[in-house]
């Protein structure tokens, strides 16, 4: 069992649902200390390094990230210095305390260009600022050669925070038609999938092996497809939960290329990973994006 746990994020999808999953299991871990943006501010490496030597985990966990993926073509230094330096700051540190650090990453390190799914040992080509910060942190942390576990996943989202379940449902309220990109592939990734298998490999892992895993729900979709998957499974559940009724019907959600929904950030158009490498060292179960997608939605609140 870790004596202390340092978590930061706990404002964000992943922080906020690993901290929940810590706090349900306080049992099996030890001392957890949460810190939000405002407690640790990982654009200063001074502020990081005071926060973890006054702490002195056994474990750090960094969800933290800048994740604004088109705004971060507009302001590469500061995504820089959260998703780069950031997390060598913390690998750092932990190495002077003789701590361990998981890490999560992303699948916009890859170019997207792939027939398959992409496997950890693939070549990274990132198209964009947000991909290539995100990079830049994982070989960050590897330079500094701590136990370390990077933990790249995609489309991350959870019923708590703005993402794209809570944003397709705001919409589908206003809206009796909508338009989303149907060219880009990836397993939409629940934020409790994600904490509830950190859990599961925190109870195996001993720090002998380090290194980069995927960690995304079994399965894949498009955006379009993962649109019409929530629309779908809330009118399912809408009756039992006393929800309000969608504006939108599922026959009128169009699927539209990337070309007609120009970004300033260039997004992969496979984001597919393969999940093989994390299954075979840790024998975790993750449940299909689908599954996930239902869990969430019965996890909100009734009207």
């Amino acid at each position: 069992m870790y004596k202390k746990i340092l978590l930061t994020g706990i404002s964000g999808q992943v922080g906020h649902a690993l901290q929940q999953a810590f706090s349900e299991r306080h049992t099996l871990f030890g001392e957890l200390v949460c810190l939000d943006r405002n407690q640790l501010d990982l654009s200063d490496q001074q502020a990081i390094r005071d926060v973890v030597q006054a702490i002195k985990p056994d474990l750090i966990i960094n969800p933290a990230a800048y994740t604004a993926v088109d705004k971060a073509e507009t302001e590469p230094g500061l995504a820089y210095a959260i998703n780069a330096v950031a997390p060598g700051v913390l690998a750092e540190e932990g190495a002077k305390l003789g701590a361990r650090l998981i890490h999560f990453s992303t699948d916009y390190v890859y170019a997207g260009n792939k027939v398959g799914l992409y496997v950890e040992d693939d070549a990274t080509a990132p198209l964009s600022v947000y991909g290539k910060s995100k990079l830049a942190g994982e070989e960050a942390i590897r330079s500094v050669g701590l136990p370390h576990l990077i933990f790249r996943t995609s489309w991350v989202y959870g019923a708590y925070g703005k993402n794209f379940l809570n944003t397709i449902l705001r919409l589908a309220k206003e809206r009796d038609q909508l338009s989303i990109v149907g060219d880009q592939a990836g397993a939409p990734t629940s934020n409790h999938s994600i904490a509830d298998t950190i859990v599961q490999v925190l109870g195996q892992w001993h720090g002998d092996v380090s290194g980069v895993y995927h960690l995304v729900n079994a399965g894949f979709t498009t955006w379009h497809g993962f649109a019409t998957a929530i629309v779908e499974e809330y009118s399912h559940l809408r009756s039992v939960k006393g929800w309000q009724p969608l504006k939108v019907q599922v026959e009128n959600i169009q699927a539209i290329t990337t070309a007609e929904y120009p970004t300033p950030a260039v997004r992969p158009a496979n984001s597919c990973l393969d999940c093989h490498r994390l299954h075979r060292d840790f024998s975790v179960t993750i449940p299909n994006w689908r599954d996930a997608l239902i869990a969430e939605l019965k996890a909100m609140p009734s009207n």
